[in-house]
């Protein structure tokens, strides 16, 4: 939609990085208090309430008629929108033991991804033929249609379910160490993945001149396609791991950040289409490999009562972090290109790599078992 904006509300390089920011920002800062939320009351019914609440935030952005009105709307879907997550993976957990859990957790990743995909091509048609309001109000009527769906066919797991409120917490000790290793490689990953998805269906629209239809599609699947791949062998790749010693699933990932990153210093040399191509495939596999294993981390070292607070957490940290990358890309941007913002996606994930596999090799494995969980 970014063309549109700038044909319609004048908006600047500057302002579309506001439109990425500020979205991943308020989402940011309200999931930590969206996972405490999950883990005290109903999962199922914040699920459907915070998927009504943004497909109404949707259905509003059709209405804006300035760059500002557009940017409250963007704050509002995040607030509405991070509400959805801590409660949704925390729910798949309490449905699945240990040995399937990475899977099914990689299966909701894969769908989410497509959804980026479709909703990204589907834009970019409705708004080249029918104006840029038509995406919003299209998308955001049918996820107030989604949300009647899912108010039928969610429910909780039986620790909740048994519990009244909330699943027990065994009060074991926090383990805050790998905690902190896999929260702040997860940031890494997220800036640099956030830099990607908000800002390259514009470069090849600006670089390789495609339609905004081809550039919505061609932006989002050749990180999307291969991130739905990624997820999927990822998680079968953790449980797999996993039933040896649960703390390979950090060795997984670790290993996977390191092979995505060669790929995007080629965008230093503006290589052609089919190479762009290539570099972005592989990245998003890779990727999407490595950070299968974020979330059932958490849930091997946390109690059932603290997963849904951990994964709001660290949803909210690679938000904040993902909120900069993508305000630092349109500020390189207009210094240097974006080959440039997109080649440094590699340091960041040389830096995560190097950071899960500290963790593996000196703090994971006294602190898995002490969140409580070793029978789950």
């Amino acid at each position: 939609m970014f063309p549109l904006f700038r044909a319609t509300l004048g908006i600047t390089d500057l302002q579309i990085a506001a439109v990425g920011s500020l979205f991943l920002w308020s989402y940011g800062i309200g999931s930590p208090l969206a996972g405490l939320f999950a883990d005290r009351i109903s999962r199922s019914r914040l699920i459907v309430a915070s998927l009504a609440a943004w497909s109404l935030v949707t259905v509003c952005t059709s209405l804006v008629t300035s760059v500002n009105q557009l940017l409250l709307t963007r704050v509002l879907l995040g607030l509405a929108e991070c509400i959805y997550l801590p409660a949704a993976v925390a729910l798949i957990a309490d449905h699945h033991p240990a040995g399937s859990r990475a899977s099914a957790i990689s299966v909701h990743t894969a769908g989410l991804s497509t959804g980026l995909v479709g909703g990204g091509t589907l834009s970019g048609y409705l708004g080249e033929h029918y104006g840029w309001q038509t995406p919003f109000l299209v998308l955001g009527t049918a996820g107030l249609v989604l949300a009647l769906a899912c108010g039928l066919f969610l429910r909780d797991g039986k620790d909740k379910r048994d519990a009244g409120t909330a699943p027990r917490d065994s009060g074991g000790p926090v383990p805050v160490p790998s905690i902190a290793v896999l929260i702040t490689a997860a940031m890494f990953s997220a800036a640099g993945m956030n830099m990607f998805t908000n800002w390259l269906p514009l470069y090849f629209r600006e670089n390789h001149g495609l339609s905004l239809a081809g550039a919505g599609f061609t932006g989002t699947f050749l990180v999307q396609f291969p991130g739905v791949l990624g997820a999927l062998l990822g998680g079968l790749a953790s449980d797999r791991a996993a039933r040896t010693a649960r703390k390979n699933r950090m060795l997984l990932e670790s290993l996977a950040f390191a092979l995505s990153a060669p790929a995007l210093i080629l965008f230093l040399w503006s290589p052609p289409l089919a190479v762009v191509a290539a570099c972005i495939l592989w990245f998003g596999l890779m990727r999407a490999a490595g950070s299968a294993n974020e979330n059932p981390i958490l849930c091997d070292l946390l109690d059932p009562a603290r997963r849904s607070t951990a994964i709001g957490v660290m949803n909210g940290t690679n938000c904040l972090a993902g909120g900069i990358g993508v305000f630092a890309a349109g500020a390189l941007k207009a210094a240097y290109g974006l080959e440039t913002a997109f080649a440094g996606i590699s340091v960041l994930m040389l830096g995560a790599s190097a950071l899960l596999l500290f963790g593996f090799l000196f703090i994971i494995e006294r602190d898995i078992g002490r969140g409580g969980v070793v029978r789950n």
